[in-house]
């Protein structure tokens, strides 16, 4: 491992004394793959665990924002993000990087299963094997302050993969990802992480988007926009899909070198996300076995975290899971704002990736996952049979998990089933606001008076609802004095230490990036300064801005209460 870096870098040349490549170094490239990544054009890519491409820089590149919280935690200096030549690498020219960083990124390959079930026709060639990387291309892996970071950048033109497509992202998808990926760290959600964020003075790319106030399901409209390439962080940026890819060639036999390039990738995946949890000495197929456990208990703590804050992924496909256990691909995310278990920000996405089924998902994630790894054990059968059994395991734990997560959020020291039906149940008949009702409920009020702050509806016109709240919150707090061992006010704190003040709204970002585009980048700034501390209590003109329902004239708008694309 690389040297510890004790001082701030404050160039681009001092960021490259700590570059180390392992994937490039210990992974095999595609034998068809050009060495100096000019490779940009549709095709399949059938060997090889990564494609180098050279990225395609966005043309006069203007900086919006980086984060302040990830430069001080990778030893970076502010003044950095703002400098000529990270902007240049950053924005996607590498043509003139310091030793050792590299002239080309590299884009990888992996496969598709959507609810458990394999895809291959999602490529042009109907086979698989054109699927991956379309926009994405890591640039940069280095040890920083003692931790191993990849970083990636999002738009920065074709790859192999790129099936037809132009490779390039739009300000405000950019936007939307930068902003998310830091509010989910400070939500103390595992997460890759915002860099940077550069948008092109001058180059446009169309894509359908919707009309003002429009409530067609689907775009109504072509509009221009400018690119942007923003950068995104994570220890690496391995995924379900990827592992899934060289398990589906090691079962099918695809070429001779298929177990072992499957054997190489899982390997690189323990070295970069699992060292810690297991030992390099053991055997394989006992690494393997180590591998499915601890991945299922990051991954049914990860989705049991989704719920505590209200966070959807939309289409939590194999290929958008981190092998690491972490959230990853912002695209059609949202935060819910009205309570509904069928809460889907993805018009594409269907109920299977709604709100309450995201830990079926993760189930069938877990269970592609662990079939690609079987091609490891085929000569073990006692080790497949713990696998299997680490497979059939996952239920039980993510219920255990979600239990835990709900007991939380409701202040108890144990889960009452009968309690939390109850509450559903009311929040679904008054039209709730998921994230402000929770934290209000952390006030521990007197009577459910300051739970309307949270009410969609008017329960004070249904008296036998209004009843119904107040014997539930009768009944809980009865709950929470006779098994909690904190005091009234120690008890509010810990709530609110898992019930945030704020999410990240869509309808918070709609304004942020229609500025964004006439050049001002104020709201871009005031969310960073916001979201990045959610459970504090903030400011009085905060609070009026962010802390509140829905404006009613903003429910079913394309763009807003739902998107059909992240382009």
């Amino acid at each position: 491992m690389k040297e510890q870096n004790t001082h701030l870098a404050e160039t681009l040349n001092d960021l490259a004394q700590f570059v180390d490549h392992s994937f490039l170094d210990t992974l095999k490239s595609d034998p068809e793959a050009r060495d100096n990544g000019v490779d940009h054009a549709a095709r399949e890519v059938f060997m090889g665990h990564y494609v180098p491409v050279k990225p395609t820089p966005i043309e006069e590149p203007q900086y919006i924002a980086h984060s302040k919280t990830l430069f001080a935690e990778l030893g970076l200096a502010d003044t950095l993000a703002q400098s000529e030549d990270f902007m240049r690498m950053f924005s996607g020219d590498l043509s003139d990087v310091p030793e050792p960083m590299k002239k080309y990124g590299w884009a990888t390959g992996y496969a598709l299963s959507i609810y458990g079930t394999e895809y291959y026709q999602q490529c042009p060639f109907g086979s698989g094997n054109g699927y991956g990387d379309g926009r994405a291309i890591s640039v940069l892996e280095a040890v920083l302050n003692g931790n191993r970071w990849e970083m990636q950048l999002k738009g920065a033109g074709r790859t192999p993969y790129c099936r037809g497509a132009d490779g390039r992202a739009v300000l405000r998808s950019s936007i939307r990802e930068f902003l998310a990926q830091e509010h989910m760290y400070a939500l103390g959600v595992p997460t890759s992480r915002s860099l940077s964020l550069y948008v092109s003075k001058s180059e446009q790319v169309k894509r359908p988007w919707y009309s003002d106030d429009s409530r067609s399901k689907d775009p109504d409209m072509m509009v221009s926009e400018y690119v942007a390439i923003s950068t995104r962080v994570a220890p690496s940026f391995l995924r379900v899909g990827q592992v899934e890819l060289f398990g589906r060639r090691a079962r099918k036999k695809e070429h001779p070198k298929a177990i072992q390039e499957l054997e190489m990738i899982v390997s690189h995946l323990i070295e970069r996300e699992y060292s810690e949890e297991i030992d390099s000495n053991l055997t394989m197929p006992e690494k393997v076995i180590l591998l499915a456990h601890e991945f299922r208990n990051r991954l049914t703590s990860l989705v049991a975290n989704w719920i505590r804050v209200g966070y959807c992924q939309g289409n939590f496909n194999s290929d958008n899971c981190a092998a690491g256990g972490f959230t990853l691909d912002y695209g059609p995310f949202g935060f819910m704002e009205l309570f509904n278990p069928e809460y889907q920000p993805w018009t594409g996405g269907g109920k299977h990736f709604s709100f309450f089924n995201q830990p079926r998902a993760g189930y069938e994630n877990f269970n592609q996952f662990c079939s690609a790894l079987q091609p490891l054990l085929a000569s073990d059968e006692k080790a497949l049979l713990k696998l299997e059994e680490i497979r059939n395991d996952f239920s039980a734990l993510m219920q255990k998990e979600m239990e835990s997560v709900w007991a939380s959020k409701l202040g108890l020291d144990s889960y009452d089933a009968a309690l939390l039906r109850e509450l559903f149940d009311l929040m679904m008949k008054t039209y709730v606001d998921y994230t402000l009702f929770f934290r209000e409920l952390s006030n521990i009020p007197q009577n459910i008076e300051p739970l309307k702050k949270s009410f969609y509806g008017n329960v004070s016109e249904d008296k036998s609802l209004e009843k119904r709240w107040s014997q539930w919150l009768e009944k809980w707090k009865a709950l929470i004095n006779s098994t909690s061992t904190n005091a009234e006010e120690e008890l509010s704190e810990r709530m609110k230490g898992v019930n945030p003040k704020y999410t990240l709204r869509e309808w918070h970002l709609v304004p942020a990036y229609q500025k964004a585009k006439m050049g001002d980048y104020s709201l871009i700034k005031e969310l960073q300064e916001v979201m990045n501390k959610p459970y504090e209590e903030q400011s009085k003109e905060i609070e009026e801005k962010y802390y509140t329902l829905k404006p009613t004239e903003l429910f079913n708008i394309g763009g807003i209460s739902y998107v059909s694309c992240s382009s």
